[in-house]
Parts: structure tokens; C-alpha cells; sequence
């Protein structure tokens, strides 16, 4: 196959991706976001609205998230290992 017989499905396929995303997109906008990220919880409809593109992309992810019912991953990057470090020397730990 040359590359103009697969662009068009290649097309297709993103196509499909991106509305599945969108059709995933405003059940979790609406119910979900507030499950998976506290802080999320009020927000306004302009600030899901700014997310809305970041959900439609990475909808396999946080459907998988969403139904785990996870909650926010714990950050583990240089400042909190050395923070944890510091408390692990403190006495009487």
C-alpha cells in the first residue's frame, strides 16, 4: 500500500479516536473529573472547558483511572525523596 491509499484511514482512525474522546469527554467533565482530582471538585465550566482538549486525547487513560476509582498519584521527585530523607533523620522516628 503507498501512502495515499493508507492516509485516509489513518484519517479515519484519528477521526474515530477524537470522538470517542469527545463523547467521553462529557460524562467525565460533568461527574468524573471531580472523582479523580479533589481539586478539580467546583471548578467552573470555563475551566473544564480549557481541559476539554487534554480529556478527548487522553480519554483511554482516564477512563481507566475513572473506573479503578484512583485517586491523584503521589508526586516522587528529587524535592519530596530529600523531604522524606530529612524526616527519616529526625529523632524519634
Amino acid at each position: 500500500m503507498t501512502w495515499i491509499e493508507i492516509a485516509p484511514w489513518l484519517v479515519r482512525a484519528l477521526g474515530a479516536y477524537a470522538a470517542l474522546g469527545a463523547a467521553f469527554a462529557v460524562p467525565f467533565l460533568a461527574r468524573g473529573i471531580e472523582r479523580l482530582d479533589s481539586g478539580a471538585h467546583g471548578s467552573s465550566w470555563g475551566f473544564r472547558l480549557i481541559v476539554f482538549p487534554g480529556v478527548v486525547a487522553f480519554w483511554p487513560l482516564l477512563l481507566r483511572r475513572w473506573i479503578a476509582g484512583a485517586a491523584l498519584p503521589i508526586e516522587a521527585n528529587a524535592h519530596r525523596r530529600a523531604a522524606q530523607a530529612v524526616r527519616a533523620k529526625e529523632p524519634g522516628r
